[in-house]
């Protein structure tokens, strides 16, 4: 279950909007996901998507359809339930890292500007 503390990358990874410039045409149905290693089976892709990490979108017969940066989320959740996590774990691993890195960016970026002004911190 996604909670309140969640990022809004975290948010945006569920959101089509947020998967960057171009055509949907990476979108792939759960067949297409065996081209990432450990994505074979739509089973894992339905665990993630319940466990609110990713949300894919859905072709007019109703089948799943996700992006390549969901397919890649995805086999990193997979890489860490191979390591015995818990996909509910997994995903807030995920969750926590997208925020870590959000953090970081935003710090360096913060760190860059000041010194564009001759302040140091």
């Amino acid at each position: 279950m996604v909670s309140a503390g969640h990022s809004a990358r975290h948010r945006g990874l569920c959101d089509p909007a947020a998967w960057g410039p171009g055509p949907p045409c990476g979108l792939r149905g759960k067949n297409g996901g065996g081209a990432i290693e450990g994505l074979r089976s739509g089973t894992f892709l339905r665990s993630v998507g319940t466990a609110e990490l990713i949300t894919p979108l859905r072709s007019e017969g109703g089948h799943r359809r996700y992006s390549r940066r969901q397919l890649r989320i995805a086999a990193r959740a997979r890489e860490l339930v191979d390591q015995g996590t818990p996909v509910e774990a997994a995903c807030r691993i995920i969750s926590l890292e997208n925020q870590l890195d959000d953090a970081l960016r935003l710090n360096r970026e913060v760190r860059r500007k000041l010194n564009e002004q001759g302040t140091n911190i």
